[in-house]
């Protein structure tokens, strides 16, 4: 009986990876003809699936072809031109390529010596995005701060937190623990990130403040002042300012420079979180998003959001990489190595939580390599042009009204009919399958949202979206006054 080592062959993944790529690509040509949402049901692709694995191996051919029949009805089509939902979580060619390549050189690049490249790269790419960016040069790898790829603003916003408790304490909260005084401050409309990181983080949920915003739904820097004197008086230990250039529910960008003020009055770390709107900063006319940075700890921003880099990306920089080295580092005897002990290199295992991690830093390279900063720009440029245009659209219609300012990417607005109308128009437009749009709560009024981000949208795109909003809100509009009509006429009439 031949002996057969299950491995498919050089020959093989020749073959089908070509066939992938050839998949991946006639996707992307077809994306636009998939309803934008999922419609299945809880439980569909589980009831379809064998209640058991294959004892023997399948053909590859017939997996991909379950990839059709199987997975592609239960996909959200993120990479749809006509996805205007959340925030864009947008993929590209090179992105993708990069991203292969990295799964076929399989690095595992805790350390510098477990792949050299690996961290040099990343380390210069970051230092790359600093100039790119017009970041404070306190941020480079040549100075004394440093930045390092995250998975996601979640994990940067965990980390930048667990350096603050640790500075605020003199590094001892690391060996005992805290002692319920250190409290952490973000707005009402700070990512829910932060309220996970402090718990995680052990300062407890009692302990995180979230401050008044203004009109415009960004911090009150005088708020955040009397809630730091109020904690300050009850003997707590102020320690940790998120400021957020872009909230996630209508991009409200916090003033910085005030905040950053305060932080320095009150020894507290300044952490600035840009996931989404970071990403402007490309373009020198979108620059003043980062006033006041250069008093910031750390920051981070998302390219996987609006740079066209798939998830999972996130760049993180710090000020002072020393403090978070040493907040995070643990070395046991298996990870010694001579390359470490010689204290010239970065070993990112360090500036994170988990120990390994992946070679995110080529598919970043790839990026920037292919667009260059005038493509990146460009394309940038297009989509704020895009969402400022449909926000003209709403502010000039009677029928709807804008909800938030609009300084860059993202419309928050609504129809004048009132909240159950507007989630009636909501569930009404995502089950067209034509769109995809998501909501928050403004004013404690409910409020559609509308992020133009994705790779592929263009005016078309944007254009027919407005157009399907209109026709959408009008059918819904006549339907209930038709339902009026019938109930003022009664069953006797």
């Amino acid at each position: 009986m031949p002996e057969t080592s299950y491995h498919m062959s050089p020959d093989e993944f020749r073959r089908w990876g070509k066939a992938v790529i050839d998949w991946i690509a006639g996707y992307l040509e077809r994306i636009d003809s998939f309803p934008v949402l999922s419609s299945v049901e809880p439980g569909q692709l589980r009831a379809a699936l064998p209640p058991a694995p294959p004892a023997e191996g399948e053909p590859f051919g017939r997996i991909l072809a379950d990839v059709d029949k199987l997975i592609l009805p239960g996909i959200t089509h993120w990479q749809s031109p006509n996805f205007f939902a959340f925030f864009p979580a947008n993929a590209s060619g090179p992105a993708i390529l990069g991203e292969l390549l990295a799964a076929g050189l399989g690095v595992q690049g805790m350390l510098w010596a477990t792949s050299p490249a690996a961290t040099e790269l990343e380390t210069h790419v970051l230092d790359w995005l600093v100039g790119m960016l017009a970041l404070p040069e306190k941020f480079l790898s040549t100075r004394e701060g440093g930045g390092v790829i995250q998975d996601t603003a979640s994990s940067a916003t965990l980390c930048a937190l667990l350096a603050a408790r640790e500075r605020s304490t003199g590094f001892a909260s690391n060996r005992r623990g805290t002692d319920g005084r250190l409290v952490a401050y973000g707005s009402s409309e700070t990512h829910s990130a932060l309220l996970k990181a402090v718990k995680i983080a052990g300062l407890g949920e009692e302990n995180l403040r979230l401050v008044g915003v203004d009109e415009r739904f960004a911090m009150r820097p005088d708020a955040l002042a009397s809630a730091i004197e109020q904690d300050r008086r009850a003997g707590k230990m102020p320690c940790f300012v998120c400021a957020t250039v872009g909230t996630t529910s209508s991009q409200a960008i916090d003033p910085v420079a005030e905040i950053g003020r305060l932080c320095q009055q009150h020894g507290m770390w300044l952490h600035v979180d840009a996931a989404m709107c970071g990403t402007a900063a490309l373009c020198p006319e979108f620059r003043w998003i980062h006033q006041g940075l250069e008093l910031a700890d750390s920051y981070c921003f998302n390219p996987h959001k609006w740079m066209f880099t798939n998830f999972d990306c996130d760049c993180f920089w710090v000020a002072d990489r020393k403090a978070l080295i040493r907040t995070l580092s643990v070395l046991p005897e298996y990870l010694r190595n001579p390359a470490t002990e010689s204290g010239k290199v970065f070993d990112y295992r360090d500036w994170q939580i988990p120990l390994g991690r992946r070679f995110r830093s080529l598919k970043l390279w790839f990026v920037i390599r292919h667009y260059g900063l005038e493509g990146l720009r460009h394309h940038i440029r297009e989509h704020v042009r895009l969402a400022q245009e449909f926000a003209t659209w709403v502010a000039q219609d009677d029928q709807f009204e804008l909800a938030a300012p609009a300084p860059l990417n993202l419309v928050c607005f609504r129809h004048c009919a009132g909240d159950a109308f507007n989630q009636a128009l909501l569930d009404r437009l995502n089950a067209s399958g034509n769109l995809y749009l998501t909501q928050t709560r403004l004013d404690r009024r409910f409020t559609l949202r509308l992020c133009v981000g994705q790779t592929h949208t263009q005016a078309r795109h944007v254009e027919q979206a407005w157009h399907h909003i209109r026709k959408e809100a009008a059918a819904l509009q006549a339907s209930a006054a038709d339902r009026i009509l019938r109930r003022s006429e009664g069953p006797g009439d």
